[in-house]
């Protein structure tokens, strides 16, 4: 039995339709405009596209950025689940006071602010040689998203029965059989879910990569974006061009993933 929306639901939905669509149009309308257009108020709707800015910032420094977001965005995914899901697995077959504070822990990691981090990285990887490096941004990644990861797949892991575990050890398979075999493929939504949150958190990360990167010609997506602002002004066409162009690939990647995303996190609230 299906239930309809009531007018206040269906009012709010509205409303944040409207505060997260109308910039979007606003965003892509621009990027159409010239530089003349932009701040003109005859030309809010009606003037005459064009795709100079487009054509302007495709080109080598674009597919550089490209190559360095996919880069990130991959293996910082893959190195937060390598460690996340081993981690999120312990934290949800334990209990006790270590269990409580490592919980605690992941909190805490999750209110201190990013820009505390950045000096204190960018010493470290200065003495480690990881500064102007991609495997030094992937790292700082990994470390911002691992106890986000870690949170949101806890309850997915809760959510297997011990029994399975007991039946299969019953039956003399071992801990990493059972987790691979049995654990794994029952959490797996829970996993997938985590997996996409996370790629798109470091698609769209920013200050790691602008403070990490030494070379501007290394810069991927997201920092290539900030390269629009000037001394001399902003190229509004520009900017918007290639925020256009940047968010094509996770627009993507959402719409891939929607179902799992709206199914997974809706499952892992309510266990």
């Amino acid at each position: 039995m299906s239930m309809k929306a009531g007018p206040v639901t269906t009012g709010i939905k509205i409303l944040l339709a409207l505060l997260y669509g109308i910039p979007l149009v606003w965003i892509v309308l621009t990027s159409f405009k010239s530089s003349g257009d932009v701040f003109s108020s005859d030309a809010t709707l009606l003037f005459r596209p064009v795709t100079e800015a487009y054509v302007n910032v495709l080109g080598p420094d674009l597919a550089v950025a490209l190559r360095q977001s996919v880069i990130i965005a991959v293996g910082t995914t893959a190195l937060v689940l390598l460690i996340g899901i081993p981690a999120a697995y312990a934290l949800a077959r334990t209990s006790g006071f270590i269990t409580s504070v490592g919980l605690a822990l992941l909190i805490v990691l999750q209110m201190l602010p990013q820009t505390a981090n950045v000096i204190p990285l960018f010493q470290v990887f200065g003495s480690w040689g990881l500064l102007d490096s991609t495997l030094g941004v992937i790292i700082a990644d990994t470390a911002l998203l691992t106890p986000f990861a870690v949170m949101l797949m806890r309850p997915f892991f809760r959510a297997v029965p011990v029994s399975l575990e007991e039946a299969a050890s019953l039956d003399g398979a071992n801990l990493l059989r059972t987790f691979g075999r049995i654990v794994l493929p029952v959490a797996r939504n829970g996993v997938a879910t985590t997996g996409t949150l996370v790629f798109m958190l470091a698609w769209g990360e920013f200050l790691y990569a602008v403070n990490l990167f030494l070379s501007p010609g290394t810069y991927p997506l997201s920092a290539l974006v900030a390269q629009q602002v000037g001394a001399f002004g902003i190229d509004w066409p520009g900017l918007m061009a290639l925020a256009v162009l940047t968010s094509l690939p996770i627009l993507v990647v959402y719409a891939l993933s929607y179902r799992l995303l709206r199914d997974g996190l809706t499952v892992g609230a309510v266990k």
